[in-house]
């Protein structure tokens, strides 16, 4: 199970067919699942959130958000979402690939907008909320994306597309150069290396050593990089992330407790039993019946 299969597992609303790349997930959180780790691909994603409050993290910089609020992430930026306190969140992941507005050959929108927009020459604010003067202007694309998508006329990938354009329009021409990037790209670079091998290989055992090496650090010095740019050790982001996954799987299947200790990475039936607990705060079983 990959991260977008862990997010979108709840395919409530599913806008288009395989073949034109834009696709609407209704999401709740703790309902479906109490998180999302921190990763990234390569599809544009909309979250949009229209009940509650969480908190959402992108490029290392945290946001508290609250309904309603349109939160953009780029293709490639790293980004996690996280249940807030006790509260619940309910939204809706709009996940699509840019590469059905960008034109192959030489295109001025492609070449002045999208292209500098995705290679960080120039930045839009991340979290859209009613406070935000240009609000409206920013979501009412979307809004219309999601009217179409009840009827699906004939045509609608043509006006899906429209209102693309148009979302990207009100980006470029009103909202361009008003936010700042807070990390260097080379550190983001690097961990996207890192975070994206875990997501790979998070069911397999993953040594220091054999993490070190993919980030061409020494082990001293990648657990210190780690730290200072996660806030926890390695060795516990991935006993967390495992621990995710095996929250999906008992809600998603019906294996064993075993099998799925197993399947996330455990080596240890004891060990897992003992850290999910302490992690949910119930067994894999109490989370199994509560779910």
């Amino acid at each position: 199970m990959n991260i977008l299969e862990y997010e979108n597992y709840h395919e409530d609303k599913t806008h288009v067919e395989l073949t034109f790349p834009y696709n609407t997930y209704l999401c709740s959180i703790p309902l479906d699942f109490s998180g999302v780790p921190l990763h990234w691909h390569d599809d544009m994603e909309l979250i949009y959130i229209k009940k509650g409050c969480g908190h959402i993290s992108v490029d290392f910089k945290e946001y508290h958000v609250t309904a309603p609020s349109l939160v953009v992430i780029l293709p490639g930026q790293l980004h996690s979402i996280d249940q807030y306190m006790d509260e619940s969140m309910e939204y809706e992941n709009i996940i699509f690939s840019l590469s059905m507005l960008l034109p192959g050959k030489y295109d001025y929108t492609k070449e002045n907008f999208l292209t500098p927009l995705l290679a960080g020459k120039f930045t839009v604010p991340t979290v859209f909320t009613p406070v935000y003067p240009y609000y409206e202007d920013v979501v009412a694309p979307i809004d219309a994306c999601d009217e179409i998508c009840k009827t699906m006329p004939q045509g609608y990938q043509l006006y899906i597309k429209s209102k693309l354009y148009e979302f990207f329009f009100v980006l470029d021409n009103r909202c361009r150069n008003l936010t700042k990037p807070l990390k260097s790209r080379k550190t983001l670079d690097k961990m996207k290396v890192v975070l994206k091998y875990v997501e790979n290989n998070y069911a397999d055992k993953i040594s220091i050593a054999d993490i070190a090496d993919v980030a061409g650090f020494s082990e001293s010095h990648f657990m210190r990089y780690f730290k200072e740019t996660m806030g926890t050790s390695f060795v516990d982001y991935l006993k967390d992330y495992r621990l995710t996954m095996a929250a999906r799987l008992l809600q998603s299947s019906d294996s064993s407790v075993l099998s799925i200790s197993g399947e996330v990475g455990f080596e240890s039936l004891s060990y897992f039993n003992r850290a999910f607990k302490k992690h949910y705060g119930m067994t894999p079983l109490q989370y199994r019946k509560g779910s």
